[in-house]
């Protein structure tokens, strides 16, 4: 996933509004942040990404400005790695210089970013969501990403069900020893057994 580095020009309040993608384009989140310091902007990030499952927010790829330098947070709080682009690399993050071109049309860099409200910022991102892409096979963004969530499901669902096998299996495991030592130890073993024991007596 990936954050970008300014959304809008430098205001003097202190409000951020952090947006973030997928590294395929498969869904845009926004959410309004009202302090630019970089602990409540890992905390908001946090808080947002936190219902999603492990495996669809592995890592977050920030700009270099100082309003990430929290990071670390990110890590304890929901476990994803943080990346951080080169300096002057901003194609490093290229899904979202994209996507902010097509947010100038519904935010130009004249925006008052306190005027805006939590839920105009979800009506765009539902707009954008909600469009078939080119690059998607003109899918919209939300079936493919929602097509993500379910294949990591599924796979959480397959390995929830390897392990209980396995349990299950480590359970029975010592009983069936002790079964076949019980079975040995009453004569009941295959011919060749009873042929090696028989010459071992003999000697």
């Amino acid at each position: 996933m990936t954050v970008p580095d300014h959304m809008f020009e430098p205001c003097k309040g202190k409000l951020a509004s952090p947006e973030v993608s997928t590294h395929e384009e498969c869904d845009l989140m926004m959410f309004r942040n009202e302090d630019r310091q970089s602990k409540p902007i890992m905390e908001a990030l946090i808080q947002a990404l936190a219902p999603l499952p492990a495996g669809a927010r592995q890592s977050i790829t920030f700009g270099r400005g100082s309003e990430f330098s929290a990071w670390r947070h990110l890590k304890a709080g929901i476990g994803a790695e943080a990346w951080f682009c080169d300096p002057q690399a901003p194609y490093q993050k290229g899904i979202v210089e994209n996507t902010n071109n097509r947010l100038r049309k519904y935010l130009p860099r004249s925006t008052e970013p306190t005027a805006l409200t939590n839920r105009y910022l979800r009506s765009i991102c539902q707009r954008l969501n909600s469009t078939p892409r080119k690059c998607l096979g003109y899918r919209t963004p939300a079936e493919v990403f929602e097509a993500k969530l379910l294949g990591i499901q599924n796979r959480l669902e397959k390995n929830r069900s390897e392990f209980a096998l396995r349990r299950e299996f480590a359970k029975h495991l010592p009983l069936a020893r002790f079964a076949g030592f019980a079975a040995a130890s009453s004569g009941t073993v295959g011919k060749g057994a009873r042929r090696r024991r028989q010459q071992a007596q003999r000697r």
